[in-house]
């Protein structure tokens, strides 16, 4: 099943240096989630070739500009292009009051039905279950509501080990139950076991998307043994005093956080403004996780 994530947007607070605000593509079995849409979205999509019309989910993790202000714009394009699908908003409830004014102000009547789910930046709940992933949200410290998401793949069916399908003559009516674990009564009573004739599927992948916040251990528990962990990394350690002023999380912090919740590899982004070559900022995660990398626009990591 893909499981991939394209960088649309790296940067804290404002564009600068060719690096956009706060945006990512997340690809999960061909279906597209989008996180967080700041200013310049749209353009970003086009530029990496990420298909608007195939999102059908937009999770906005807080009210903070570089996180949403992309997202109007967005809509009435949608919208211009002849969408009627759903579309599906995870959001501060104070979001739907702000796109209604700004779309009554406009007096643009979207013609396609817009769901709101408002988020809960007090408690973790899951916001969305399909076949493919369960979805929760994550509470983040940030002086306003914020929250993370977390996207985890549900457990696979076992797989079938063809040579002993063959081997025993299985009908293939069969097949679904073994894939769910049953054993096979044969025809002449004999009983094999499921272990005998599947095996496990791989592990669930899952995908952690911490957006702004301040070091917080209350969160290590919900994001620990992500296959991929994206966190903030807005400051070097050098300015810990101003990230603590703001609610953000420096580079070393983030690789503390990799370190102690488990988590497999890290991606580093929300570059603050301050930083014209981002180097400094991945030395500095992978001083403590050396499995860090760039949350470097365009590039697509695949969550394996």
């Amino acid at each position: 099943m893909k499981f991939e994530v394209t960088i649309l947007g790296s940067s804290s607070a404002t564009p600068i240096y060719n690096r956009n605000p706060s945006s990512q593509a997340l690809n999960i079995n061909e279906r597209l989630y989008l996180i967080d849409c700041g200013e310049g979205t749209q353009q970003q999509m086009l530029r990496y070739d990420v298909k608007a019309s195939r999102i059908d989910h937009i999770f906005i993790s807080h009210l903070h500009g570089d996180h949403y202000l992309g997202l109007v714009g967005l809509l009435s394009s949608l919208h211009l292009n002849g969408r009627i699908k759903p579309l599906n908003i995870y959001c501060p409830h104070l979001l739907k009051e702000i796109i209604d004014l700004q779309l009554a102000s406009s007096e643009t009547e979207i013609q396609y039905p817009i769901h709101y789910k408002f988020t809960n930046p007090a408690q973790a709940e899951v916001i969305l279950e399909n076949q493919d992933i369960s979805i929760e949200t994550i509470p983040l410290e940030h002086g306003i509501a914020c929250t993370g998401f977390l996207f985890r793949e549900k457990k696979r069916l076992r797989k079938l080990i063809k040579e002993k399908m063959e081997e025993f003559n299985i009908p293939v009516a069969y097949f679904t139950a073994l894939k769910k674990g049953d054993d096979y009564t044969a025809p002449d009573g004999n009983i094999y076991k499921n272990e005998t004739l599947t095996h496990d599927s791989a592990e669930p992948k899952s995908y952690v998307y911490c957006s702004d916040t301040s070091y917080n251990e209350g969160y290590f528990e919900q994001i620990s043994n992500a296959t991929l962990l994206y966190h903030e990394a807005t400051f070097l350690n050098n300015m810990l005093d101003r990230a603590n002023e703001t609610r953000h999380t420096t580079a070393l912090q983030a690789g503390e956080i990799a370190l102690k919740t488990h988590a497999k590899r890290l991606l580093i982004g929300h570059f603050s403004a301050r930083y014209k070559t981002l180097i400094e900022l991945l030395e500095e995660a992978r001083s403590v996780f050396p499995a860090t990398e760039l949350a470097v626009e365009g590039k697509t990591f695949v969550i394996e």
